[in-house]
């Protein structure tokens, strides 16, 4: 089960990886006109298009999750997270429900006019993703031959949906209700709900959980859509936002100086390797939003610190709650993010999250730096002393791409190809799956210079790299070809 949520969180990211896109379309033009192009024609053009892609984020679940969770991500399970999708929305839209109840359209469940939705585009892909898995390699007879293999995954898909749409039809109104009763019970807290989601977003962040709770309130699920309301302008001014704006100080601020504090702890004969990586993931945090590289260092050398930290997010979230300061992104809480963010219409008092931030920045460097010598907490640079791999081994490929010298590093660590069954990546991670942990030489994969390793099972491993994972799983990918 915990694998199938760890590859669900990474195809996830896939869909979520082109939010940045709208972001800079919409922030630019609403820069240019804050009514969001009533009075600029460059204005709308940028708005609209930007829209075209917040307004779809559940095909792009759909499509993304199918692609990502199919064995060979093969470009007939994008389609048929496509067709998932479609399949489902339209038996279930409110048009088709009226005709099969013998009712008036505006007789019809209210549920079923948000059945096109985030988490039925997570469930378009998981279905479609299982028939590809299923089906792809199914041979038919001659006469049928066409419709073998792959081709016959969307097939596949169409049926299965229709029981799915059946299934859903008696089944979504109950959950939807359910999803409306805890989206409004955490929404009816006000500053104290958005304080307790942004504690429990960081805390399921090793899980890769925090995605459903952010498909509650970030997405169009139950009516929320912080994110969408936030950029198209039909939310409130001070309250639509407030499930976003308290990452900004955290992000920007807060964990850079989470790492300050752990590099001018570190020992000293390790300051340079800390530094190196707390520069490099503080930098990432502040100017992108991308936290796991700071996270993931000390995650699982200081657990209690992350604890900590998950504390403190909620308390900023619940804040500029409080406050009502909202600022809003499309894909995290970076400096970019920000900048962009501050001609939409109902960012309410951005520039006070600044403020918010250097006081937060404050916090976190004394707070960390207290209970890190307090309790000689284990983060980067202070842990005991390990093996590091061979001399030898790291200089004999100087004349290679760094990113193939770590690589191979990594690879060998996890036990080459006699250990190594699949590999993949999102957005910052390594997730490698291996016949035996005990093969694995973590040592030798932290003298690379990694963040952290997340051992997440029997027979998972996260090697936690940083933004440029992409580049690290290309070359292990090379190697595992090399057979």
């Amino acid at each position: 089960m915990m694998k199938f949520l760890q590859n669900l969180g990474r195809s996830l990211m896939l869909p979520v990886a082109v939010l940045p896109a709208a972001a800079v379309l919409m922030g630019i033009g609403f820069w240019i006109d804050p009514s969001g192009g009533a009075e600029n024609v460059a204005a709308a053009f940028l708005v609209k298009a930007g829209g075209s892609i917040i307004d779809n984020i559940p095909i792009l679940f759909a499509v993304g999750v199918a692609l990502g969770m199919s064995k060979e991500r093969d470009g007939s399970a994008a389609l048929s997270g496509l067709v998932a999708f479609l399949v489902v929305t339209t038996l279930l839209s409110p048009e088709s429900v009226a005709l099969f109840q013998g009712i008036e359209e505006e007789a019809v469940d209210p549920a079923f006019e948000k059945i096109g939705n985030a988490f039925i585009g997570i469930l378009s892909g998981i279905m479609a993703s299982l028939m590809y898995n299923r089906f792809s390699q199914v041979k038919l007879p001659d006469a049928l031959a066409f419709f073998s293999g792959k081709r016959s995954v969307p097939i596949m898909t169409s049926v299965v949906m229709l029981i799915a749409a059946v299934a859903l039809f008696f089944i979504w109104p109950v959950v939807y209700s359910w999803l409306v009763t805890f989206g409004t019970a955490i929404s009816k807290l006000g500053f104290v709900g958005a304080g307790l989601y942004g504690f429990f977003n960081r805390l399921l962040i090793p899980t890769g959980l925090h995605h459903a709770l952010n498909a509650v309130f970030w997405f169009d699920t139950i009516g929320i859509d912080d994110i969408g309301k936030f950029r198209d302008g039909t939310g409130i001014k001070g309250i639509t936002g407030m499930y976003q704006a308290g990452f900004f100080p955290i992000m920007m601020f807060g964990l850079p100086a989470a790492a300050l504090a752990m590099y001018h702890t570190a020992k000293s004969k390790r300051k340079k390797q800390a530094a190196s990586l707390m520069l490099a993931a503080g930098f990432a945090s502040f100017f992108t939003g991308v936290s796991e590289p700071l996270e993931f260092s000390f995650m699982f050398l200081a657990p209690a610190l992350y604890v900590v930290h998950a504390v403190l997010t909620g308390l900023s979230l619940g804040i500029a709650a409080f406050f009502h300061w909202t600022s809003g992104f499309g894909f995290s809480a970076g400096f970019v993010d920000y900048v962009l963010s501050l001609r939409i219409p109902l960012a309410n008092q951005p520039y006070m999250l600044l403020l918010q931030g250097l006081v937060f920045g404050v916090i976190y460097y004394f707070l960390f730096r207290f209970l890190i010598l307090k309790f000689n907490l284990k983060t980067p640079g202070r842990e005991d002393e390990t093996a590091v791999a061979p001399k030898d081994e790291t200089d004999s490929n100087k004349g290679e791409d760094r990113f193939s010298k770590m690589a191979t590093v990594i690879y060998e660590g996890l036990g080459g190809d006699e250990n190594v069954t699949a590999v993949e990546n999102c957005t910052t991670r390594l997730r490698v799956e291996v016949k035996d942990m005990d093969a694995v030489d973590q040592a030798k994969i932290k003298s690379t210079g990694v963040p952290g390793i997340n051992v997440v099972g029997a027979h998972n491993i996260q090697v936690i790299v940083g933004t440029q994972v992409q580049f690290v799983a290309d070359e292990v990918e090379k190697l595992r070809k090399k057979d």
